[in-house]
């Protein structure tokens, strides 16, 4: 059986791989006249299956005119010649399966330790736009910015990690009626002046004026006409929105610290209004904006699309999300000149992004490669942490959550948890906990957060990961440091077991970039520790004889190195102690 993920990717950087699928494939050609076949490499689930396979001989059997079997044994004839193969055979209706020598394995080490340092930056190449955690001022970040976050974190990690010049953009909702909704609210119920008040302040504020709209419509009204002063620059108006922007920040910003959280650039809707007016010209100029019911600006779509018209301009003139993320775009385009844009945007938001993209399609703007980073929706398997104030479950309130029963949980284990302090163990602890619950799964799917799982030091967990790299740390400081390996004539079952899962590690890491998967690399991280940890318990270390116990030690550090690489990837961070 073959792992899912494919391991294309994972041993391309394996100079031995291209001799071998060279040596294959003029043994195609020559013996069965198959050319233009790409041999490829994948990793058995089975360690005892070989260390690497190839379904070469299924794939090209009809284009033969021969059984797999028969193409799979003169692949096997030619590998087994090969100096860096241990064994070949024939394994299935036609998998040809291989072990590499001892030397061959050793030899690759060198790639994971390359593996782990960040790659020179591509100057010569354009710059990707990564936008994403995208929280409305004036109310506290809830739980599910932590999607849009944490996804949009670990990938521009990634990016930059493999070279890429990597643009990362906060783009805020800033701007809307609401502020003229709260500006009302604030003139009549609030009970202090603005900027002493507190995000909690103003989302009580917010929530009371949707409550008392429902007796009083005119509300509504006076909200609409207070935005359209701020729209007009009444200076008033215009203060009091600075100083709910400069609240909502400063709270913000002490989660994002939590988070490890971090932007090029913080740019709200309102860095747009002066930007919009020409691209609605443009638009109508070129067509692609055409009057629509009442007088507002639409845009039309094929009868194919299946997608309804879009609103480019209400019909009282106002702007919306769209008009906005037409001028982000071309402001974009216009100055960074990316050569990709991927917006992380939760999945109820689909719609609007094919009709964005498919607008600035019809415009005919020269584009960058638009992509939305779809995730599904989170929920919490413990129905105690159901919404609260405000229709908002607050992610500090989460956060919080986490910390606490972090440190239940390691009171609980007592004196086999090893730290100096505590509290910000328990931090660590919590924090990667609710990130790794979300980064472990498939973004694409709903998700369920489950605490006892995400706590967990048995599991696909983050302490597990945390764990396990103190754990690899505390045994290389009792080595003593790192020696010269001498020649090792062989390698135990868990050893070539650990060495196979990091030579990996380049390969994840350039599958999690391409595919905007985080789970990918947070999967791999479990796969780690769990064949390291069997191989702990397996094979000795630190009394080991020599040259085992050198090469041991080094595979030790060597995975955690990988460890802590891919877990800052991910934004968890992982104690030396524990």
């Amino acid at each position: 059986m073959i792992l899912s993920i494919s391991f294309v990717h994972k041993l391309a950087f394996y100079t031995m791989f291209s001799t071998l699928s060279d040596s294959a494939q003029s043994a195609l050609a020559e013996t069965f006249g198959v050319v233009d076949v790409e041999v490829k490499w994948e990793r058995p689930q089975d360690p005892s299956h070989g260390d690497a396979a190839t379904p070469v001989a299924l794939q090209c059997a009809k284009k033969a005119g021969k059984s797999p079997r028969e193409i799979a044994d003169r692949l096997v004839e030619v590998l087994s010649a090969e100096s860096d193969i241990e064994k070949a055979e024939v394994a299935g209706p036609g998998y040809v399966n291989i072990w590499l020598t001892t030397d061959a394995l050793i030899r690759t080490l060198g790639t994971v330790r390359s593996a782990c340092t960040a790659k020179v930056k591509r100057e010569n190449e354009a710059p990707v736009i990564i936008e994403y955690s995208q929280p409305n001022i004036a109310k506290p970040l809830g739980v599910h910015h932590i999607l849009s976050t944490v996804i949009g974190q670990s990938l521009a990690n990634v990016s930059r990690h493999l070279g890429y010049n990597t643009v990362t953009i906060n783009h805020l909702g800033d701007w809307g009626t609401q502020f003229g909704k709260l500006a009302v609210a604030l003139e009549k119920w609030g009970e202090k002046p603005v900027d002493v008040c507190t995000l909690d302040d103003l989302l009580e504020l917010y929530v009371r004026f949707h409550k008392e709209v429902e007796n009083d419509p005119t509300l509504e009204d006076a909200g609409r006409e207070a935005f359209r002063k701020l729209e007009e620059g009444d200076p008033d108006l215009r203060k009091f929105w600075q100083s709910v922007v400069d609240i909502t920040m400063q709270e913000m910003q002490t989660l994002y610290d939590r988070l490890h959280i971090t932007f090029d650039y913080t740019q709200g809707e309102s860095f747009y209004e002066d930007k919009m007016q020409p691209v609605i010209n443009e638009g109508k100029e070129k067509g692609v904006f055409i009057e629509g019911e009442g007088g507002a600006l639409i845009v039309e779509f094929s009868e194919e699309s299946n997608m309804p018209p879009a609103i480019v301009v209400k019909a009282d003139g106002a702007t919306i999300y769209l008009t906005r993320d037409l001028a982000t775009i071309l402001y974009r385009v216009s100055t960074i000149k990316p050569q990709a844009i991927s917006y992380v945007v939760d999945v109820a938001q689909s719609l609007h992004f094919k009709q964005l993209f498919a607008t600035v399609e019809k415009l005919g703007w020269d584009l960058p490669r638009l992509e939305h980073v779809v995730f599904g929706r989170m929920s919490f398997a413990d129905k105690s942490m159901s919404t609260r104030k405000g229709n908002i479950l607050k992610l500090q309130d989460v956060l919080d959550e986490a910390h606490k029963r972090a440190l239940i949980v390691i009171n609980e284990h007592g004196e086999k948890i090893q730290t100096d302090d505590v509290d910000q163990l328990a931090e660590i602890m919590g924090q990667g906990a609710v990130v790794y619950g979300v980064l472990s799964q498939n973004r694409k799917m709903d998700m369920i957060f489950d605490w006892d799982k995400a706590l967990s030091f048995d599991g696909n967990s983050a302490p597990y990961l945390q764990y396990t790299h103190a754990r690899a740390k505390s045994i290389v400081e009792k080595a003593g440091g790192l020696e010269g390996i001498e020649s090792i004539d062989s390698l135990s079952t868990k050893e070539r077991l650990v060495l196979n899962t990091l030579l990996q590690f380049s390969g994840v890491l350039h599958d999690m970039q391409r595919s905007s998967m985080p789970h990918i690399l947070a999967n791999y991280l479990y796969e780690l520790c769990r064949d390291y940890n069997s191989f702990y318990n397996e094979d000795p270390i630190l009394k080991a004889d020599e040259p085992a116990r050198s090469f041991r030690v080094h595979l030790t550090n060597l995975t955690a190195d990988v460890l802590k690489t891919g877990a800052d990837i991910l934004t968890i961070s992982v104690p030396d102690r524990m």
